[in-house]
């Protein structure tokens, strides 16, 4: 096991790790035991009442935070024609078809998400072993493949991420920045919580959220209170 650092040992002291919080403790106090000296992304891992080897308790999706990420990711939009010059007006960080899906396959991976229109799919779909074990395959379940690419675009930008349980059940997911206010910051986790909510498996029995883990990039994790997780 990994030694840890001084820092992380002196931000671990500052919790009680049989203790529950609330969303607004929980989140108040990663900001004041962030040991980097960077501005660390806030975490939240999510653990599930599910079963992720059963097809019908799969859990995937995406949710635009209203404040954002405190990230601006880079966008490819594989399109052609009129839906291109749409891709290029919203903001894309790179837009092309044929050219595109052959820069990829030679190794080129400038990018964090990747958006297709249905009709590029058949092409795209080459680069599933590529794009696939990376998690930026587009998919119509998290609003990357679709004609509607100018929304599309400007939803990744102003903040839109996309969550999928683990083999484990757990759902990992970005709410922000350390340097947002803890308001900014609990909006963001009230609305990924309300947003796995909804996407309960009819097949999911018993307690569904079971957990609730958040941290910083760099610091230790602070447990949530899981039977109110929006208190």
């Amino acid at each position: 096991m990994p030694k840890k650092g001084k820092k992380y040992l002196n931000a671990l002291e500052k919790i009680d790790r049989n203790h529950l919080y609330e969303p607004d403790e929980a989140l108040n106090l990663v900001k004041e035991i962030a040991p980097a000296n960077f501005d660390e992304t806030v975490e939240v891992s999510v653990r599930l009442g599910i079963d992720p080897r059963h097809a019908d308790q799969q859990v995937r999706g995406a949710v635009v935070l209203p404040h954002g990420t405190g990230k601006t990711r880079k966008v490819l939009v594989f399109a052609k024609g009129d839906k291109a010059t749409e891709a290029a007006d919203a903001g894309a960080d790179y837009v092309g078809a044929e050219e595109m899906v052959k820069k990829v396959q030679e190794g080129w991976l400038d990018f964090e998400v990747a958006v297709a229109t249905p009709d590029m799919m058949s092409m795209v779909g080459r680069l599933g072993k590529i794009l696939g074990p990376r998690g930026m395959m587009p998919n119509p379940k998290t609003g990357t493949v679709t004609f509607d690419i100018e929304r599309a675009v400007k939803e990744i930008k102003a903040g839109k991420i996309e969550f999928r349980a683990d083999k484990t059940g757990i759902v990992h997911a970005p709410i922000g920045k350390v340097s947002f206010p803890v308001e900014s910051l609990k909006e963001n986790y009230t609305t990924l919580i309300e947003t796995l909510i909804k996407a309960r498996p009819a097949a999911a029995k018993g307690q569904y959220i079971r957990s609730v883990t958040v941290s910083s990039s760099m610091g230790p994790g602070v447990k949530i209170n899981p039977v109110k997780p929006l208190g």
